[in-house]
C-alpha cells in the first residue's frame, strides 16, 4: 500500500472532530447558563480574588456571565484551528488522542471555575481559593499525564529555542516535563486546602519549578548533544 501523505496528519473532518461531542455539550451548556444567569446576577459581580480568597475586583454583569464561557469557546476553537497552520502539522496525528484530551481538560477547567464563580456571584458561600487551587492542581497533573506524548510542533508543549531546534531534545524535555508536571500538580493539590502564607509561597514555587525545570533542562541537553560547530554528537538521543 502507498504510504499516506503526512500532510494529511491533521484535518478538520467530521470523523476527526466528532469524538469531541461531550466538549460541545459542555460549551453549549456554559453559553446557555450565561444567558439564564445574566438577569439573575447583581450589577457588580466579583471577578478576582486575592491569595486569602478575598474579593479584590468587581466587574460588570456581562463580564461575570459571559467572559468565562466565551473564553472557553475561544480556547477550544483556537486549539482546533492552530494545527492547520503549523509547519509540523503532520505530527499532530502522532498524538491525536493526547491533543484531544488537552482540549477537553482546558474546557472542563474553565467550566469548573465558572460554576464556582457563579455560585459566589449569586451569594452562595464557596471557598473560591480552594476551588481554584484544586482545579489548577488537577489541570497540571492531567496535562503532565499526556505531555510526554506530544510530538514536535510549534504550538503545543514546551516550546523553547532548543526543543524547537532539535527533535531529540524535544522528546527528552517532554518526558521529563511530564513527570515534573504530574508531581507539581499533586503538590498543588496537597497545598490547596491551606491558606497560610507559607502554603501560598510553596504553591507558586511549585508552579515556578514546573516552568523553569523543563526550560533549563532543554538548554542543558541541547548543549550536551550539540558539538561547537552545531552538529549532533553521534548516538545522542
Amino acid at each position: 500500500m502507498p504510504e499516506k501523505d503526512k500532510s494529511e496528519g491533521y484535518a478538520l473532518t467530521w470523523e476527526a472532530l466528532k469524538p469531541d461531542w461531550p466538549v460541545w455539550v459542555v460549551l453549549a451548556g456554559l453559553l446557555v447558563a450565561a444567558v439564564i444567569l445574566y438577569p439573575l446576577l447583581p450589577e457588580r459581580v466579583p471577578v478576582h480574588w486575592n491569595w486569602r480568597g478575598e474579593v479584590d475586583r468587581y466587574g460588570s454583569r456581562f463580564e461575570g456571565a459571559f467572559v468565562a464561557p466565551l473564553l472557553a469557546l475561544g480556547i477550544y476553537i483556537l486549539m482546533v484551528l492552530t494545527p492547520l497552520i503549523d509547519p509540523r502539522r503532520e505530527n499532530y496525528a502522532r498524538f491525536a488522542g493526547a491533543y484531544r484530551l488537552l482540549r477537553w481538560v482546558f474546557v472542563l477547567f474553565m467550566a469548573s471555575i465558572y460554576v464556582v464563580w457563579m455560585a459566589a456571584a449569586l451569594g452562595y458561600r464557596v471557598d473560591i481559593g480552594l476551588a481554584v487551587k484544586t482545579a489548577l492542581g488537577l489541570l497540571f497533573a492531567a496535562i503532565g499525564n499526556v505531555l510526554g506524548q506530544v510530538r514536535h510542533n510549534y504550538f503545543v508543549g514546551i516550546r523553547t529555542p532548543w526543543t524547537l531546534a532539535d527533535e531529540a531534545v524535544w522528546r527528552r524535555t517532554h518526558r521529563l516535563a511530564a513527570k515534573v508536571w504530574v508531581v507539581g500538580g499533586l503538590v498543588c493539590l496537597a497545598l490547596a486546602p491551606f491558606r497560610t502564607l507559607w502554603a501560598v509561597v510553596a504553591f507558586f514555587a511549585a508552579l515556578t519549578l514546573m516552568v523553569l525545570v523543563p526550560v533549563i533542562f532543554s538548554y542543558l541537553h541541547y548543549r550536551r548533544v550539540r558539538t561547537p560547530d552545531g552538529l549532533r554528537e553521534g548516538g545522542a538521543e
